[in-house]
Order: C-alpha cells, then structure tokens, then sequence
C-alpha cells in the first residue's frame, strides 16, 4: 500500500493531467506497490480537491459492470466513480473535444433516484422503489493515463476514467419498463449504427449495479441520495470520439434519444 504522501502526489498527478490535458504515465508503474484500496483514497482525495474549488457531487457512475471487462481488469466486481455538477454536459452544446485527453463515449440507462437508497444492505427492490425514472444517457468518458494503459488501480484512482455526462429528456417509470429488455443503439451524423446492446449487458441487470454500489460507497460512508443521477454501466461497447462529430443514442421502450455533438 502507498503512504498519505504517496497517495496525495498520485491524486495531484491526475488533477495535473485532467488540467494540462497532458495524460501521465501509468500510476502502476510510478507507484507499483498501489492497490485497490489506494485507488480508491486517490479518488477521493482528487473528488475532495474539485469540491473544494466549487463543483458539486451530483451522483455517481459504475464501471467494469461486465464479465468481460472484469477478467479484463483481473477483478471479480465493478468499479465505481463520482459525478460532478460541472461533469454534466448538454444535447445543445457541443462539446469541446480539446478539454479531453482522448475521449471515448458509452450509452447508458441511467436511473434518477426519487429517495435516498439504504446503504449495506440495499437489494434490487430497494432499487426500484427509489428510483423515480430511467433516462437515456451518453457518458463521456476519459483517461488521464497515457494511451489508456490502464489496469484497476489507474482507472479506479482516475475516477474511474468518468468525464462528462449527457441525460435525455425522455423519462419512464421503472414500473412501466422491462429494464433488462431496453434496446440501445448509437449513430453517427451519417446515420451509421456504431454500437448497439442491452441493458442487460450490465451484469444481467442494472438495477443490480445500482445495488451494488449503493453497498460498495456506504464502506466510505456514502450515501445514495434522492436527487442522485446513476450510471450503471455501458450498454454498448466505448466509441472513440472525434472533432466535428455528432452522435445520438436511441433507446427502446419509449425512451427516445439522447444526442451529443463534439466540436
């Protein structure tokens, strides 16, 4: 394990390349003796530096929600990482692809908590009861390690490589919904399909990332409160993204379409 110092330089190194746009080598390779538990005290300490300077915790986003990318990383659950006010990006903006260091897009059924989830023991149910509606959304996400050579402890201390995110303006009601069975697609300006799945990708059900991290934060002594926007996991695989391009995911089950632009 690193030391506070070790852990306070790594979180500075991040802050650094997120301003500069200026990726750093692998944090593995700086600090080889980090772990998970480090991982997660960078975060923190790089989520803390931004609140202090303004920005706000407006939810939160689960990553490596699939088998696949788990055996990827060489671990046996997700991630998880913080949304932040200024994180939060708009359909009628595009997006300055300059702010990044090399950009990639996932779609997501995100879930727009209605009341505060239980924390240890929260279930699935507990998940549906709190939620107030599904949403279409497009994260943005970005590596602050170079050339997104990462393994879990650089994703996780980098925030779990979250960048930005986009919320539709569709709205249904998880009663409403076959969660499981939502249809995803993202297209590029040209009308070509570029990614397509389901929300069942996400560990054969969503509402069991949200489960799953609403116990995972309340070991940091977080909450999930109502008002909370939560990323589950990616239906689709990442999209790299590019200057001047445009993109819109397109959801099944009456949710519509989410859109982002990048200049």
């Amino acid at each position: 394990m690193l030391d506070e110092a070790e852990r306070r330089k790594a979180a500075d190194a991040l802050g650094a390349a997120e301003r500069a746009r200026t990726p750093v080598p692998p944090l593995r390779v700086t600090w080889p003796a980090i772990d998970t538990d480090d991982a997660y005290a960078v975060q923190l300490l790089g989520i803390h530096d931004r609140c202090v300077a303004g920005a706000r915790v407006v939810g939160h986003k689960v990553g490596l929600s699939s088998p696949v990318m788990q055996r990827m990383m060489g671990v046996d659950e997700p991630d998880y990482g913080h949304l932040l006010d200024d994180m939060e990006l708009s359909e009628d903006t595009p997006v300055e692809v300059a702010r990044y260091c090399a950009p990639r897009i996932e779609v997501e059924l995100a879930f727009v908590l209605g009341a505060d989830l239980p924390a240890g023991d929260c279930t699935v149910e507990d998940v549906l009861r709190a939620t107030e509606a599904f949403a279409p959304a497009i994260e943005l996400i970005d590596s602050r390690i170079r050339d997104w050579d990462i393994r879990i402890a650089d994703t996780v201390a980098d925030n779990a490589s979250s960048a930005g995110f986009v919320l539709g303006r569709g709205r249904v009601r998880p009663a409403d919904v076959d969660r499981c069975a939502v249809s995803a697609e993202l297209y590029g300006a040209d009308g070509a399909q570029l990614a397509a799945g389901r929300a069942d990708a996400v560990l054969g059900d969503p509402a069991r990332a949200v489960a799953w991290l609403a116990r995972k934060v309340a070991g940091f002594g977080v909450r999930l409160r109502a008002g909370d926007v939560v990323l589950p996991g990616s239906c689709t695989r990442a999209v790299d993204v590019r200057g001047g391009a445009a993109y819109r995911a397109a959801f099944g089950a009456g949710l519509g379409e989410v859109a982002l632009t990048f200049a």
